[in-house]
């Protein structure tokens, strides 16, 4: 098969390597010589110790927690590349940090999506490839092409072998109105009904439930979200779900685990059995929270750079 660049290689920042190592270890590839760094300022330094001219090269680098860090570690590492004469460079970013910036919800509010979108383009990267965008929209922001892979696919499998025939008495639950479209099409996957928690926010990573859209009286329910931040959201819906709308009891699930601030404790605390989440961000100590689980995106992330190295279709990965 004809590929776009000489040949294959993949770097990685200090956001999550391991997810980079196992992506690698699934290709059959070694991860390339690099060291990203810090001066005693906080500057970021990238140093290159393999050569990469024509080469199809991919950077593995969500930018989560320090967010900031980062994304000047990715857009350092992309600009290095670039001047190392790359064949290609393909900026791979599990988790898409200010994506819930995607719009003005007020007045004088900047679209930081944009933004950052502006800035990896502008740092020379050829396309990027990334998973559950906060807004599918933020694709349009980009000048260059953007594969947004779709983590449910890893969850229906899960879930499917999980209970098996239990789902007969099992709904998806999508915590809040935005958030409907995600989550139907996850239930129609599962072949399950959906219902919906209405909240209002008062103020940001604030919520207050007001209802539940929906019978889900003795149900066992299955709360689907693209992620998890402070979990506030997460687990008030939940705690509704079984007050107001007398479920059975609550799974949850998300693509992206942020956790920040009090998240693993409201989740400890929380009437949630179990939350299952991507490895798209590193994933947390095990001994804080044991209703924490971890899927890996490693084998999607694999196919999806070995296909579009190949210049074949990543699209039997949506399905």
């Amino acid at each position: 098969m004809i590929s776009h660049g000489k040949d294959i290689k993949i770097f990685t920042g200090n956001s999550n390597p391991k997810l980079a190592e196992e992506i690698c270890s699934l290709m059959g590839i070694k991860l390339g010589e690099a060291e990203i760094g810090r001066f005693s300022d906080g500057e970021v330094f990238v140093s290159l110790y393999e050569s990469v001219r024509g080469s199809d090269v991919f950077v593995v680098e969500s930018t989560c927690s320090p967010v900031n860090d980062s994304l000047m570690e990715l857009l350092i590492m992309i600009d290095a590349l670039k001047r190392a004469s790359a064949g290609r460079i393909t900026a791979v970013m599990p988790y898409y940090g200010y994506a819930r910036q995607d719009r003005k919800a007020k007045a004088r509010d900047p679209i930081t999506a944009k933004l950052v979108a502006n800035m990896l383009t502008a740092a020379g990267a050829d396309r990027v490839l990334t998973m559950d965008l906060h807004a599918s929209q933020i694709q349009g922001f980009f000048d260059i092409p953007v594969d947004n892979l779709l983590g449910n696919p890893i969850f229906v499998d899960y879930y499917a072998k999980k209970f098996g025939s239990e789902c007969e008495n099992m709904m998806v639950v999508s915590p809040d109105v935005g958030s409907v479209a995600r989550a139907r099409a996850f239930a129609q996957k599962l072949h399950m009904n959906l219902a919906i928690v209405d909240k209002r926010r008062q103020k940001a990573n604030q919520c207050e439930v007001m209802n539940v859209i929906g019978d889900v009286e003795g149900k066992d329910c299955i709360i689907y979200d693209d992620m998890v931040d402070t979990g506030g959201s997460l687990c008030n819906a939940a705690q509704a779900l079984i007050d107001v709308g007398h479920a059975k009891s609550v799974h949850a699930c998300a693509s992206h685990g942020v956790l920040s601030g009090p998240a693993i404790e409201r989740v400890n605390n929380s009437v949630i059995t179990e939350l299952a989440l991507l490895d798209t961000i590193p994933a947390i100590d095990p001994a804080k929270s044991g209703k924490i689980k971890y899927l890996t995106v490693a084998p999607m992330f694999a196919e999806a750079i070995e296909r579009i190295y190949q210049e074949i279709s990543i699209s039997k990965l949506f399905r």
